[in-house]
């Protein structure tokens, strides 16, 4: 594992567009479908990271709060999965289905929207209004894995915050830190 920083994609970034498989339900996924009245939040994660790991019990209380206050929510695993079995669809089923996500868990197979959104590590969290203008990048809180700090979101919730009141997006804005995403080798 290397750890990694979010590459902090440049605010007001559209959001780029997606069609993703969901392996838990063997559908496919679009990113206008997936966008609330609020607008919508793409987090990058897969299901073998400590760091995710370390925070997936906030992951599932923010994604029920956001869908709750109208904004769509999404994760998208884009782990090269020859290399890293545990993050295969059929595990992202599993994954899914154990902890009951309350959001879409979808499969970036040739990781093109990884690429798209500058994605670097998991976790990687994305905020978009609803015009799919970024509003906030990078982390949910200061929780990570040997640290005592309070894994309730913070950062990411201010900023859901923030933007459903009409304010300007905070600053500064921290990195997430987490496992860089498993690249596939280019040929």
């Amino acid at each position: 594992m290397a750890l990694t920083p979010s590459s902090m994609l440049p605010l007001g970034t559209k959001a780029p567009d997606f069609a993703l498989p969901e392996p838990l339900s063997q559908s496919t996924r679009t990113r206008d479908e997936l966008t609330g009245d609020g607008g919508l939040l793409v987090m990058f994660i897969c299901n073998h990271c400590p760091y995710v790991k370390h925070i997936r019990d906030e992951l599932i209380r923010l994604g029920r709060d956001a869908a709750a206050q109208g904004v769509g929510v999404v994760a998208i695993s884009a782990n090269d999965a020859e290399h890293y079995p545990d993050d295969a669809p059929e595990k992202m089923a599993e994954e899914a289905r154990r902890y009951g996500y309350p959001f879409p868990y979808l499969y970036d197979a040739d990781q093109s929207v990884a690429r798209a959104y500058q994605a670097a590590c998991t976790p990687d969290f994305f905020l978009f209004d609803a015009a799919h203008a970024l509003y906030y990048r990078g982390r949910l809180d200061g929780a990570t894995p040997g640290n005592d700090e309070a894994n309730d979101g913070r950062d990411l919730r201010a900023a859901l915050t923030a933007m459903l009141g009409g304010k300007a997006p905070p600053e500064p804005q921290q990195p997430s830190m987490g496992c860089n995403i498993k690249w596939r080798a280019v040929a």
